[in-house]
């Protein structure tokens, strides 16, 4: 049976490496999509996170420049989890070598 790109896009997702980073491109285009579906990809996650689907590494999913999205509700559980995971964000809230830790799927 094949998985719609919803079911895609959480599979992707789920299977993003600790320690690595994906852009909502880099989902967007392995799900089978062009880079505009990369808008897409939060609405499809937090769906999905309604559903039940509890375990999205969210932390892991950065814009396509490196830069992480945060604020001042996740802020301080997303770094940490970021410093457990070896992945250096600095004080502008880029990711420091960020092509050498980004999935390739």
């Amino acid at each position: 049976m094949n998985k719609t790109f919803s079911e895609r896009v959480v599979h992707a997702a789920l299977s993003i490496p600790s320690g690595r980073v994906a852009t909502y491109g880099d989902i967007a285009r392995v799900c089978g999509a062009g880079g505009q579906a990369a808008r897409s990809i939060s609405g499809i996650l937090s769906r999905a996170y309604q559903k039940g689907t509890i375990d999205i590494p969210w932390h892991r999913i950065v814009y396509s420049n490196g830069k992480v999205w945060t604020s001042d509700t996740v802020d301080n559980e997303r770094r940490s989890l970021y410093r457990k995971e070896g992945i250096i964000v600095n004080q502008k809230g880029y990711i420091e070598n960020f092509n050498f830790i980004r999935y390739q799927f």
